[in-house]
């Protein structure tokens, strides 16, 4: 049965995560933006759980409309798989790398424009033991940070935020011993982080790998070998353009599976969430959900204050 309201608009979901960096910003501007670009727009109360919202209202909307980052977009991956509702996505977060992968406006306002005219666009999702994410999952020195870094501090002081926590744990930072099972073949390293990535960008504007994309199907690995913490420093230019699978001390690869085994169980950064713990059993999901943006747009630029992350 069509969703579609009595007036012949499509419904949406609305959905804000008031916890979000913007998220306690008025919307009464997007709100009339979204009206105009001809959606009906559903507001439920009493619940901040977004899968269960989702999951109530599958029947009767069209679409959903997520308001926040990246930690926002993840919690409602699981719904969206579910449901196979497609979302549109008005960046209320700190680093809003998956608007920035899919080449959106990073401004509420001129991404509300986007939304009721956007086609759907299938993108993947990578999964790591029952959780989803969009844009990179890592272990190691992100981790490190992401315990770190408060959403205090995330809301205050935004992407500026991740460069002071790095920029104070990287004198701390120890490497580690990661088994990598991949492809038929099992290699022991030594790391500072191991990262795997879904999406394009993350970390606020970092890029995985320079021809990386949300939908190429495959998941892009790399591995910090590096002997001492400043060569982290000289080597975020190249984080920054997502060339470092060059470096001599950088190990990079393209898989679609692979296992991160560890001594002891170390936790995984998902899209700046801890969400599990290696050992880490990773995927690569095609096609997994369906967002509303322009199909050939060119991702989003990287920012000022890029990091290893």
């Amino acid at each position: 049965m069509s969703a579609t309201s009595e007036t012949g608009k499509r419904r949406a979901l609305l959905l804000v995560n008031a916890k979000a960096r913007s998220g306690s910003a008025p919307l009464d501007a997007i709100r009339t933006i979204l009206r105009e670009g001809g959606l009906d727009l559903i507001e439920p109360e009493g619940s901040a759980d977004c899968k269960e919202v989702i999951g109530r209202h599958a029947s009767s909307v069209d679409l959903v409309i997520l308001g926040g980052g990246d930690g926002t977009m993840n919690a409602a991956a699981p719904a969206l798989v579910e449901t196979g509702l497609p979302f549109g996505i008005l960046p209320l977060g700190t680093a809003n790398d998956l608007a920035r992968s899919l080449g959106l406006p990073l401004e509420p306002e001129p991404a509300a424009h986007v939304i009721p005219t956007a086609p759907e666009k299938a993108i993947d999702l990578g999964w790591v033991n029952g959780h989803y994410y969009f844009n990179v999952a890592s272990v190691g020195f992100s981790a490190d940070l992401a315990s770190e870094l408060t959403a205090e501090a995330k809301k205050t002081w935004g992407t500026v935020g991740y460069a002071i926590a790095a920029f104070r744990l990287l004198r701390r930072a120890r490497p580690f011993t990661v088994t990598i099972e991949h492809d038929g073949r099992t290699e022991k390293v030594t790391t500072i982080q191991a990262s795997v990535g879904n999406g394009r960008h993350y970390g606020g504007g970092m890029t995985v790998q320079e021809d990386a994309t949300v939908d190429d199907g495959r998941l892009d690995f790399y591995s910090l070998e590096v002997a001492h913490w400043w060569r982290l420093i000289a080597l975020l230019p190249a984080l920054r353009r997502g060339t470092h699978g060059k470096a001599a001390d950088v190990r990079a690869f393209e898989t679609t599976e692979l296992m991160l085994t560890t001594r002891k169980p170390r936790a995984v950064n998902t899209d700046g969430e801890l969400t599990t713990w290696t050992p880490a059993h990773f995927k690569v999901m095609p096609k997994a959900v369906r967002v509303l943006a322009p199909l050939d747009a060119a991702p989003g630029s990287t920012s000022r204050f890029p990091l290893p992350f």
